[in-house]
């Protein structure tokens, strides 16, 4: 099955929704009943030429044991969901329940119902704790995470073969001395995607690897002595000729092909790389690894789209509450993940599919998961200055002065 993700635009959307929907009130939605049952409106996204009858079965079995609530679905493109939804509020017709990427600007203008009324204590605390606080605002929360996806090293197992190498790297030095053996193997050791399709994701592992971060939803930290050190360390691999040519305008796409080809040591790559892997280059050797890191800790980039639910002038917590239960009692909520080829946010859903061994490299790493501060109202302008610029460590710029001039643009100067 071809995926279509998206993944990312949580800020711009967020910042778009705060700015055009400061005006108007959490009134509006559907009639409350149809025949006698209570309705429920719900919007999703496509993930998938099957993400509707998929949803359609879901559907179905809950209606079949609960009998007093119906459910409409509305399914939307990736590429139509964020007007529609704008649109759809601003006549007040927004839905019950929506599935998007995007929460922060929903929440500040009041539209949303906090997670804790809109699932049972035990469904909320069966997710991550790591996407329920990414999920959160000043300590609440208010997305329910629905889907994950997450990085990891992904290594060729011939290269390291022929270069004399027995295990992935776990330290930034271990990762030096191998790609020093890869590149005298006439290997090119590494790929560095610094181009402006994902370079805040490049970044991050290499800010994270050193301790850093980008900050949180009230201060962002881009100029950190961590981060100088993990910009530092990227321009030093880039320096000694570990990555391919020119890794400030190379884009991850591109590049992950590449290495599906098996013409890279490493790149780090997402759940769906296995499944292109299978498609375009089956015979390819492999493993996944942890990403490495200075001191060698683990931790993974996380990433999640999340479920809502919005305030509209029928009162249907309790049905609501008890849908999204049901979505997300673990064998409902697994066969959707499966089929849809993402990662579980809950921990039952990752004892479900931790068998796997496709992705339970990536399952393994979601406890220590590091997110974007995509609540922060700032992130957006910061996300496009790293794509646009931190390309320049290729070209010689000094690390610290490059920072400081992107924590000038994050702060709006």
């Amino acid at each position: 099955m071809k995926k279509s993700l998206r993944w990312g635009a949580a800020v711009a959307t967020a910042a778009v929704a705060t700015m055009t929907l400061a005006s108007c009130g959490f009134s509006g939605g559907s009639g409350g009943s149809s025949g006698g049952a209570q309705t429920l409106n719900l919007m999703v996204a496509s993930y998938s030429d099957n993400t509707k009858a998929e949803w359609q079965q879901i559907i179905k079995d809950f209606e079949a044991k609960n009998s007093d609530i119906k459910v409409n679905l509305d399914v939307e493109s990736w590429t139509d969901i964020n007007d529609v939804i704008k649109t759809r509020i601003q006549a007040q017709k927004q839905p019950d329940i929506l599935n998007i990427d995007a929460f922060a600007g929903f929440a500040a203008d009041d539209l949303l119902y906090p997670a804790k009324d809109i699932v049972s204590a035990s469904t909320l605390n069966d997710f991550q704790p790591a996407f329920n606080k990414n999920a959160s605002i000043d300590g609440t929360q208010y997305g329910l995470p629905f889907i994950a996806s997450a990085r990891a090293l992904f290594y060729n197992k011939d290269d390291f073969s022929k270069a004399g190498i027995s295990a992935p790297p776990k330290t930034w030095a271990e990762f030096e001395d191998d790609a020093a053996k890869l590149k005298a193997a006439g290997v090119t050791p590494y790929g560095m995607p610094l181009g402006s399709e994902e370079a805040q994701a490049e970044t991050a592992i290499w800010f994270y690897g050193a301790g850093g971060g980008y900050g949180d939803p009230k201060k962002l930290t881009i100029d950190s002595s961590e981060n100088v050190e993990g910009a530092t360390e990227m321009q030093k691999i880039i320096d000694k000729g570990y990555t391919q040519p020119n890794p400030g305008s190379t884009n991850r796409t591109p590049l992950l092909n590449v290495f599906i080809q098996g013409q890279l040591g490493m790149q780090v790559g997402l759940p769906p790389t296995v499944g292109q892997i299978k498609d375009k280059n089956p015979s390819l050797q492999y493993g996944i690894a942890p990403i490495p890191t200075k001191d060698g800790s683990s931790f993974t980039l996380g990433v999640a789209d999340h479920l809502m639910a919005f305030k509209n002038k029928t009162d249907k917590t309790a049905s609501i509450k008890k849908f999204l239960d049901y979505f997300y009692s673990k064998d409902v909520y697994t066969k959707w993940v499966k089929e849809e080829g993402f990662l579980p946010t809950t921990k039952s859903g990752a004892d479900v599919m931790g068998s796997d061994e496709t992705i339970k490299p990536f399952l393994d790493l979601l406890p220590n998961a590091k997110f974007y501060p995509s609540t922060n109202p700032n992130w957006s302008a910061a996300q496009g200055a790293i794509q646009s610029q931190i390309g320049q460590l290729a070209q010689g710029a000094n690390p610290g002065d490059l920072l400081k001039s992107i924590q000038a643009k994050a702060d709006g100067q």
